[in-house]
C-alpha cells in the first residue's frame, strides 16, 4: 500500500501560483512555480530574494534543567557556550559514527532550545533523542505539527522582512535569532537559511501559514521576490557545498568523511559517536568528500559511479550545472589518496568513463561572505 502524502497549510497557495506538485520526503510539495523554470527561481535568490515553504521540516523542543547535558550527549557540537538566541550547524551520530541527520540548533531560553530536523528523519531523530533522555531532567516535544516553517533568502531578504516586523534586522547577525512579530504575528526569527544568501528562516503557529506567506510576497514584489520550489532549493544550497541528508550524509557516512569535522567538538566530553569519531580522526578517513569540475563534456547526475585508474572507487553525491557559475560540477566521495586538488577522476556516464577534476569547495560563495 502506497504511503499517503502529507500536504503543508500552503498546498492551495502553491496551487494557485502554478506550482508543480512532486512527492518529496513524504509530503507533496511543488518543485518550480509556473513555467519559467527552476533557474528563474535560482538567479531570484541569488539577485533579490526567494520564499520557501519548508514546514516538511520537523521542530523539536527540549527544555528543562537537564536540557544543554542532554544535548551535549546526543550531537557532535559544544553548545555550552551558545548564548541565549544563539543558532548553530550540528549533527545527531550513531555509536559507529555513522549521521543519524543534521540539525540546526537554536538557543532560545537557559533551559529552551529548539532541534530543526530533518522532513524524512523527523520520526527517527525524536524516537532517537527520546531513546537518549533516561536519567536526564528534560522534557522533548515535538511542534511540527503547530509551528509553521518559512524561508526568505537572498540579497533582499532584510530590507523586505524589515517592512514587516519591528525587530532591527540589521543588528541581528548571522546564526542568531530572536522572538519578534512579522505582520503582528508571533514569530521565532532566525538569521539562518541553506542556499549560501543571507537569509531568515521564521516559524510562527501553523494557522497563520496563508496570512505571513501572502503578505510576505505582497511585501517583497516590487524587490523581485519569488516563491521558489524544491528544485532551486537543492541547486541554491549545492552551489556553496552544503550537505543535504540522503546524498552528501547519511547512515552510512560519518562527519568527518563528510568534510564537517568543524561541527565535531572532541573537547566537550562524551557524546554518542565520539569514540568511532575519533578513531577516523586519528587514522584518516578512507574516503573524502570532493568537489570535482567536468573535464570531458557531460552532466554528473547523483549516483553515478566514480572511476579511479579504471575501477569505481565512489559515487556522485550531486551533480549538474551550477545556474550561477555555468560550470558543470559536482559533489563525490572518492578514496582519501584521490581528493587533493587537481586530483584526476573519472565520471562514468551511461557507461562511458568521463574526465573529471578535483577542484575547491565551494563553487559559490556569496557576496556578504566576501568581505
Amino acid at each position: 500500500m502506497a504511503e499517503e502524502l502529507k500536504r503543508t497549510a500552503l498546498y492551495d497557495e502553491h496551487l494557485r501560483l502554478h506550482g508543480r506538485i512532486v512527492p518529496f520526503a513524504g509530503w507533496e510539495l511543488p518543485v518550480q512555480y509556473d513555467d519559467l523554470g527552476p533557474t528563474v527561481e535560482h538567479n531570484a535568490v541569488r539577485t533579490a530574494a526567494g520564499l520557501f515553504d519548508i514546514d516538511h521540516m520537523g521542530q523539536v523542543e527540549v527544555r528543562g534543567p537537564g536540557a544543554l547535558p542532554f544535548l551535549q550527549l546526543i550531537q557532535v557540537g559544544d553548545v555550552s557556550d551558545m548564548a541565549v538566541l544563539d543558532a548553530r550547524y550540528s549533527l545527531m551520530c550513531y555509536a559507529d559514527g555513522g549521521i543519524v541527520d543534521d540539525i540546526f540548533v537554536y538557543r532560545l531560553g537557559e533551559q529552551r532550545w529548539w532541534v530543526v530536523v530533518n522532513a524524512s528523519n523527523r520520526a527517527k531523530d525524536v524516537a532517537w533523542m527520546q531513546a537518549h533522555a533516561a536519567g536526564f531532567d528534560v522534557e522533548i516535544e515535538d511542534l511540527s505539527d503547530r509551528t509553521y516553517m518559512l524561508a526568505l533568502q537572498g540579497p533582499k531578504a532584510q530590507q523586505i522582512l524589515q517592512r514587516l516586523t519591528p525587530a532591527d534586522l540589521a543588528a541581528l547577525p548571522f546564526h542568531t535569532g530572536l522572538e519578534t512579530t512579522v505582520a503582528g504575528v508571533p514569530t521565532v526569527l532566525g538569521a539562518t537559511g541553506y542556499t549560501g544568501e543571507y537569509g531568515y528562516e521564521l516559524f510562527f503557529p501553523v494557522e497563520q501559514a496563508v496570512t505571513i506567506w501572502n503578505t510576505l510576497l505582497e511585501a517583497g514584489k516590487e524587490d523581485g521576490l519569488l516563491p521558489c520550489g524544491l528544485a532551486a532549493r537543492d541547486s541554491l544550497r549545492f552551489e556553496p557545498c552544503l550537505p543535504l541528508y540522503g546524498h552528501e550524509i547519511d547512515q552510512e557516512t560519518d562527519p568527518l568523511s563528510a568534510r564537517l569535522g568543524w561541527a565535531v567538538s572532541f573537547s566537550k566530553g562524551d557524546f554518542v559517536g565520539r569514540d568511532a569519531l575519533l578513531k577516523i580522526k586519528l587514522e584518516g578517513p578512507a574516503k573524502l568528500l570532493v568537489g570535482f569540475e567536468m573535464v570531458d563534456k557531460g552532466v554528473p547526475r547523483p549516483e553515478y559511479p566514480v572511476a579511479v585508474d579504471g575501477a569505481v572507487a565512489g559515487r556522485v553525491t550531486t551533480g549538474m550545472k551550477s545556474p550561477t557559475t555555468g560550470r558543470f560540477v559536482g559533489l563525490a566521495y572518492v578514496p582519501a589518496s584521490h581528493s587533493k586538488l587537481g586530483s584526476e577522476i573519472d565520471i562514468v556516464i551511461r557507461d562511458q568513463p568521463k574526465k573529471a577534476v578535483v577542484v575547491k569547495r565551494p563553487f559559490y560563495v556569496a557576496a556578504y561572505r566576501r568581505k
